[in-house]
């Protein structure tokens, strides 16, 4: 079973993302991001929850602002190198996306539930969803 680290500040989507995809068959725990605890990104440690994913679905607004999520996923790619993230942006892609490389993230643009959110994790997993 995939293991998938949800990280949203807005806890309503969080709980969408986490029975959507629970209801698909994957191992789900829920995280807020920085704006709900101390972070031991922010503060370069690794983090207990994405050192358990095997995916991790990171809002990028989850620090309150875009540009904070890059800073943000630079710290995870440092402590936890090889753990695809799926960044989701319910409005638009930040300009400083890369899908490639070591700070590579599989993009998501639009609500992230049901099949959409599905496809980007397996297609991050270097998988083809059912």
């Amino acid at each position: 079973m995939t293991r998938v680290l949800v990280v949203n500040h807005d806890i309503d989507l969080a709980d969408e993302e986490v029975d959507s995809l629970r209801r698909r068959g994957y191992e789900v725990r829920e995280c807020l991001g920085p704006i709900g605890a101390s972070c031991p990104i922010l503060a370069g440690h690794t983090c207990e929850l994405i050192g358990w994913a095997d995916v991790v679905v990171y809002d990028a607004w989850a620090t309150g602002e875009p540009d904070g999520a890059q800073g943000l996923i630079e710290g995870i790619r440092a402590a936890h190198p090889t753990i695809p993230i799926v960044l989701s942006a319910s409005g638009m892609e930040p300009d400083w996306i890369q899908t490639a490389g070591p700070q590579g993230v599989t993009p998501l643009v639009g609500a992230p539930v049901g099949l959409r959110l599905a496809n980007a994790i397996e297609s991050a997993l270097g998988h083809t969803a059912a």
